[in-house]
């Protein structure tokens, strides 16, 4: 059995004891439920209303950061420049359980 849900602005495909990393959702060792699950594949396919019953639930294993993004703006012949850097936060999760509600 098979689930799509959407986490953090993007979609994923999981499946029951699969490891996956999404963008930060909760602190380590705590229980989280994703939600809108948009598909469940399992004896029969449920989507679109039906599936909002459908409760896909993942347990916090770690957390960390991304590699660093750097960026540079700047305005010709005005000497107006910017330098920026980004680290995003991410959550390594455990997909404990998929219930088709």
């Amino acid at each position: 059995m098979y689930a799509v849900v959407r986490t953090g602005g993007k979609q994923y495909r999981v499946e029951q004891g699969q490891r996956l990393r999404v963008e930060r959702v909760a602190a380590p060792d705590s229980e989280v439920e994703l939600t809108p699950v948009m598909l469940v594949d399992g004896d029969t396919v449920i989507a679109g209303p039906e599936a909002s019953s459908a409760k896909v639930s993942a347990r916090v294993v770690d957390e960390g950061r991304g590699s660093k993004v750097r960026g540079f703006t700047y305005k010709n012949k005005s000497n107006q420049r910017r330098r920026w850097g980004h680290r995003q936060a991410y959550s390594t999760i455990e997909i404990t359980g998929i219930s088709a509600g």
